[in-house]
């Protein structure tokens, strides 16, 4: 394992520093620039009550739209049959797959020495479990009686009515309550060493006495390194295959029913790729704006942007190719209701969902192939808009058209969006940005003590209250 020099003497085990040369940070000088730069952003600013004033705008506007929808009943959301899955479940499979990038980042990245996670692992943590808590909203809303919500939970009841356990339904409830609880494990483990820097640094007695709570008494010893280097390995390699689980097991909502354009066994590994594509544009969504906000543009650098880019266009190749593969399985198979729903879908009633899918994640992403545009970080942020737009639409196009063309064509029909639906999914971005920003100005959202470990090696052996913030 890795040592880093204690400022006591002696040397403290640490996680590996598997940092390549291109992810150092040359502007950073010495530990003290780290810890006053970064606990810096937990400052107030106006852009910061700004940003806040808007999301719970959004909420605001989610929380009334929803209320009128229970006043109403769940005819104002647009649903009619057979389209009985609209809006709510598609936001539902698009938050889940938001937050799979936070677990590839700091896990699965991490088992494999990609140094280029450091800086940006911490806000896709934080944005990881935020997104699945508003993804875990969406069934609520969707059953229409919310109050009934406990009805999916397994425990003997007084009706001897038992959930459907060969329902992927009902696999979603333990797949996404299993990975909020491990992701939320996984950040607040990580936190610890970056709790006890800010309980070290404040004033406020009450603010330090909950710090410290937090921090677990954290002294920086050898002992507690050496605990929390096996614990924080554990987690990830424990995390890794629920990235590779979860979404899968979202996908069985579909792949398991006989409906047109759904049952397909590429549907896993389409909706895994689909959420880390997506998972790493919101990070850019997130990201890039805090690190010219915040001035932290030398921690999340141009490399680091442009190695998250080479991943996201990977990715992006993967989702593509995934496309493609439907429309040939649909042509080899012979099945004229599979057949029929392909050329629907980018010809059809639907075409202007299905083109803007495309546009957005397979031709736009092949801008990465060019460096310059990989370390723009304006274009970037574009990019990042587009792909969310257009991996929302991706689930438009698999719930709307295949409900709507079923194979009994005397059930087909249309589907049309309402003003709740809409006010719903912009208040769950309102839910979501609400969290995160409050999340900013609590906790550090770069990891203190990993940047330490990939600063200059002639910085290390830097004075005590450098290195820890204070102990």
């Amino acid at each position: 394992m890795a040592t880093l020099a204690h400022p006591a003497g002696g040397d403290t085990p640490r996680r590996p520093n598997f940092a390549s040369a291109d992810i150092q940070l040359p502007a950073v000088r010495d530990y003290e620039q780290v810890n006053e730069e970064i606990t810096a952003v937990l400052r107030p600013t106006k852009a910061w009550f700004l940003g806040l004033f808007v999301a719970i705008g959004a909420l605001g506007l989610g929380v009334g739209s929803w209320a009128y929808q229970i006043h109403q009943g769940l005819g104002v959301a647009g649903y009619s049959p057979p389209v009985m899955w609209g809006v709510y479940i598609i936001s539902f499979v698009f938050w889940v797959g938001i937050g799979h990038a936070g677990t590839l980042i700091s896990a699965i990245l991490y088992l494999f020495r990609a140094g280029f996670r450091t800086t940006i692992y911490r806000a896709a943590e934080a944005m990881t479990v935020f997104a699945v808590m508003t993804a875990g909203l969406f069934p609520i809303i969707h059953i229409g009686r919310p109050w009934k919500f406990f009805w999916l939970i397994p425990y003997p009841n007084w009706r001897l009515i038992w959930p459907n356990f060969k329902s992927p339904l009902v696999w979603d409830v333990f797949a996404i309550t299993t990975y909020l609880t491990i992701s939320a494990t996984f950040l607040f483990v990580g936190l610890i060493p970056d709790i006890a820097v800010l309980r070290d640094r404040e004033k406020n007695p009450l603010r330090k006495q909950i710090l410290a709570l937090l921090s677990f008494g954290w002294r920086n010893s050898e002992r507690e390194w050496r605990h929390f280097a096996r614990a924080y390995l554990f987690l990830a390699a424990f995390s890794t295959p629920l990235v590779l689980s979860v979404h899968s097991v979202v996908s069985f909502d579909f792949a398991m029913a006989v409906v047109p354009g759904w049952h397909t066994t590429i549907f896993a590994p389409y909706f895994v790729a689909g959420a880390i594509f997506s998972g790493f544009a919101m990070v850019w969504t997130i990201v890039i704006p805090m690190r010219k906000w915040f001035g932290v543009k030398h921690y999340v650098t141009l490399n680091h942007l442009d190695a998250s880019a080479k991943m996201v266009l990977f990715t992006s190749l993967v989702v593509g190719c995934a496309y493609l593969v439907e429309f040939f399985i649909a042509w080899y198979g012979g099945v004229a209701y599979e057949q029929e729903y392909f050329w629907n879908r980018v010809f059809g009633q639907w075409w202007w969902a299905a083109w803007i899918m495309l546009t957005c994640n397979m031709i736009l992403p092949l801008s990465l192939f060019s460096q310059k545009l990989r370390r723009n970080p304006t274009w970037l942020f574009i990019l990042s808009l587009f792909i969310n737009l257009g991996m929302w639409f991706e689930r438009f196009v698999i719930v709307v058209p295949s409900l709507s063309h079923d194979v009994n064509p005397w059930q087909w029909s249309g589907y049309t969006v309402t003003w709740v639906d809409m006010g719903i999914l912009i208040g769950s971005f309102g839910w979501f940005f609400m969290w995160f920003l409050l999340f900013v100005k609590q906790l550090p959202i770069i990891a203190i003590t990993e940047i330490k470990e990939i600063i200059p090696p002639k910085l290390k052996h830097a004075p005590a209250a450098h290195a820890t913030g204070g102990h």
